[in-house]
């Protein structure tokens, strides 16, 4: 795919999970990459990692994506280093785990502020330079932006919010040049299950599904570097996934049934 060979590609979340995969498919690909998330030490380490095995340039940006300032001084520093953005993946976001009439309000804040905002703040700083180069933005959704799920009504406002914003985005671009996917994997084994918030805000510590049955965050990554060379509109990655999103618009109170089943068996469930 040398269509990436040499672009510049921002990745927020880049310290692990998908955000990570999608820096070491992207490398390989040839791009350069400007790695964002809060851990800076292990953005630097992964930096001088994938610039030693790759032979690529990469700069690593400590960044709260639920800071605006934050996200204006990362799209600031990539033009400045690369002298421009060809590909934004917004991909930082955070989970919760609990049922709504028991969690405190700062947790949907928080979820709203990380997920929605974030993408939000990166994709306007950077959608000029998006615009220059006819490049890519792209969303990591989730098929919890297509269908509500039970102890995560945070989790799916959000996606259901970066849905309504990319697809106004998109119409917004018809005719600009502007390439806008939504990249919704299914259940991917990474630690958001590990870090998402229980009903006081506190990270869970551990995940409530069994990992071993999920995509990898490798799979994940590149399907949305294909994504992005192939200018997709909406990738839904799992079977399931996809029957979800057509049953849901067929069947709706069915499909209501068979979510509660599906997470009244998760580990320590929140329904029964």
């Amino acid at each position: 795919m040398d269509e990436l060979k040499n672009k510049t590609v921002i990745i927020t979340g880049a310290s692990s999970g998908i955000g990570l995969a999608c820096a070491e498919v992207f490398a390989q690909q040839g791009a350069n990459l400007v790695l964002a998330a809060r851990r800076y030490v292990d953005l630097c380490t992964l930096a001088q990692s994938l610039e030693t095995n790759y032979r690529i340039r990469a700069l690593a940006v400590q960044c709260d994506v639920a800071k605006e300032a934050d996200c204006q001084l990362l799209i600031q520093q990539a033009v400045t280093t690369f002298g421009g953005v060809d590909v934004l993946v917004n991909n930082a976001g955070i989970s919760m785990r609990a049922l709504f009439g028991e969690l405190d309000l700062a947790v949907l804040h928080r979820l709203m502020d990380v997920n929605f905002w974030g993408t939000v703040y990166c994709t306007k700083y950077a959608i000029g330079e998006l615009l220059r180069s006819g490049g890519s933005v792209v969303a990591v959704s989730s098929i919890a932006g297509f269908r509500g799920l039970p102890g995560r009504t945070g989790y799916s406002a959000s996606k259901f919010a970066i849905h309504g914003f990319m697809e106004s985005l998109r119409v917004e671009n018809l005719k600009t040049g502007l390439h806008v996917m939504l990249a919704c994997p299914g259940f991917t084994a990474s630690n958001i299950r590990q870090t998402a918030l229980d009903a006081a805000g506190a990270a869970h510590g551990e995940t409530s599904m069994d990992e071993a049955q999920m995509m990898t965050a490798q799979e994940v990554a590149e399907r949305i570097v294909l994504g992005v060379v192939r200018r997709r509109r909406t990738l839904v990655m799992t079977r399931q996934g996809k029957l979800a999103v057509w049953m849901n618009k067929l069947f709706p109170a069915w499909v209501d049934k068979q979510v509660y089943k599906l997470f009244a068996k998760e580990k320590n469930p929140l329904v029964k």
